[in-house]
């Protein structure tokens, strides 16, 4: 049968992302996105202590959009029409178990070349997605949190036409050539694949069931923030950008050591969450089932425009409702999924958990069951499970109450991890071992 090559299969009149700027010739920095005026207004706004108001014009800003009913340089106060600008806070907010502050800098930070304070500017890109983070560092990684005794965590290097990724990979100290399961993680923004593997504990449960698992690594030169780029048409296609790249690692892998080509899965964080949900769609061959923590369905944005909608507000009806995205199909079923998602993220709606599952849903016949419960000490959760008439779990969909931008039941060893459960890693690997894929005779088509 013919693979989907995309969320949908669609040509793209505009590709407006965070890798490329308008004539396609070189690298997007962030000063690009600059509109001199608002930064200026929103330097005046901030040191008249206003920083509401100068909170709503840097969003606007960076969201391309102008700011109505504003007059750059004057006294009165500064409002969009019909809204009321959001209320910035001085709290930290607890991630991974401390108090830090959310976006790892003080008030006093060093100005940037508008003078609007760095801690503020940092603040508003994070608030408006896509990875423009002004994150404090990751926490150094030590090799007791990421390697189990007896493991091995290597790094190597795939490329092909649409360029070059290192990877981590994982070796269980059982492996002795039998055939395993391989889990491939794809991380979020800023992270990479050490402190992704240190948050998510992944390679050791992965070590518990004797699995291999993979960490492509995202470089700056792909993506300022380090971010997949989830949102742009190019890298939503089989065969093309970054997932013929993410596949092919996949496939090295499997040629380079014993795979169980029945169980290979994909999971990811944030925009690694959402290109996760991307390999789906396009790869229902190669991919028992995916995982998405936080992130978004495949087709969910195809620029930068629609992806901070998408992001911000979780409004998809027009994408879902338009027929333009094609069912995920293998064999005639949807791709399993998990999802988890905190109703309480304000980086990436949590609306969008809803979508991953809708969208799946659509060509599946499923009958729905519901489950609630508490981790002791930590948050509450609503366990939704969609099952075949068979009786198998196909869908799986955890509202995790409380809960923000951060990897459910992490480790503070690495960055946006909540330790308050539930045990996502577990939880997810779990739900993959219990899918397994018929691969077809002939060779697939990279």
């Amino acid at each position: 049968m013919p693979w989907p090559t995309g969320c949908g299969d669609r040509d793209a009149a505009l590709d407006l992302d965070v890798l490329s700027n308008g004539d396609k010739s070189g690298p997007l920095e962030i000063n690009d996105m600059l509109n001199p005026n608002m930064m200026l207004e929103a330097t005046r706004l901030t040191r008249a202590g206003r920083l509401a108001e100068a909170t709503a014009l840097l969003q606007r800003m960076l969201r391309g959009e102008t700011a109505p009913d504003m007059s750059f340089g004057s006294a009165g106060d500064f409002a969009l029409a019909g809204r009321t600008p959001p209320i910035i806070d001085a709290k930290a907010e607890t991630i991974d178990g401390t108090d830090r502050p959310l976006f790892g800098a003080a008030p006093s930070a060093r100005p940037n070349r508008f003078g609007v304070p760095r801690a503020l500017f940092d603040r508003v890109r994070r608030r408006s997605g896509l990875g423009f983070q002004g994150l404090m560092p990751p926490i150094p990684v030590s090799t007791p949190d990421i390697v189990p005794a007896g493991g091995k965590f290597i790094e190597a290097t795939y490329s092909n036409a649409a360029g070059t990724r290192t990877y981590k990979l994982y070796i269980p100290s059982r492996y002795q050539g039998q055939a395993l399961p391989l889990i491939v993680m794809l991380h979020g923004c800023t992270q990479s694949p050490d402190d992704f593997a240190a948050g998510t504990r992944m390679n050791l449960i992965a070590e518990e069931q004797s699995c291999l698992v993979v960490y492509p690594a995202q470089p700056s030169d792909a993506n300022p923030a380090k971010c997949w780029n989830w949102f742009r048409p190019t890298d939503q296609r089989r065969g093309q950008g970054e997932p013929s790249l993410v596949a092919g690692i996949t496939r090295q892998v499997m040629r380079e050591y014993l795979v169980d080509p029945q169980r290979v899965y994909i999971g990811g964080l944030s925009a690694g969450a959402a290109a996760a949900a991307v390999m789906g769609a396009t790869y229902p061959d190669l991919y028992a089932a995916i995982g998405v923590h936080s992130g978004l369905a495949c087709g969910a944005a195809n620029d930068l425009p629609s992806a901070f909608v998408a992001m911000r507000q979780g409004d998809l009806a027009d994408a879902l409702g338009s027929g333009d995205i094609s069912p995920v199909l293998r064999n005639g079923q949807a791709v399993p999924t998990i999802v988890f998602h905190g109703d309480r993220d304000t980086t990436v709606h949590p609306r969008n958990g809803d979508h991953v599952i809708a969208r799946s849903m659509r060509t599946t016949n499923s009958r729905k069951t519901v489950h609630r419960g508490r981790v002791p000490g930590g948050h509450a959760y609503t366990r939704t499970i969609h099952t075949d008439p068979s009786g198998r779990a196909i869908f799986e969909h955890w509202e995790i109450h409380g809960a923000t931008h951060a990897w459910s039941g992490g480790s503070p060893a690495g960055s946006f991890t909540d330790p308050r459960g539930p045990d996502a890693t577990r939880e997810m690997l779990r739900f993959f071992l219990e899918h397994r894929i018929h691969t077809a005779a002939d060779e697939v088509i990279e």
